[in-house]
């Protein structure tokens, strides 16, 4: 899983901050790969959300908390 960066006087971990992302593929524990903003990878936890691959969900501290657009259904 990647770290975040803490950039200025905002941290997205530490912070009140959440991002979309689109889900590119479910893993067998509990989490999926997304697409970012800037179109790069991530490895989120979809623990508490029952999100598919298409969707797009809300992301903090690498904890997907929503489902914000289901993709295709």
């Amino acid at each position: 899983m990647k770290i975040p960066e803490c950039r200025d006087d905002v941290c997205l971990t530490c912070s009140d901050s959440a991002v979309s992302v689109a889900v590119l593929r479910l893993l067998d524990d509990r989490f999926a790969i997304v697409r970012t903003a800037s179109g790069g990878e991530d490895r989120v936890s979809v623990a508490l959300v029952t999100a598919q691959v298409g969707d797009t969900i809300l992301v903090h501290a690498g904890e997907a908390i929503a489902v914000v657009g289901a993709g295709g259904r």
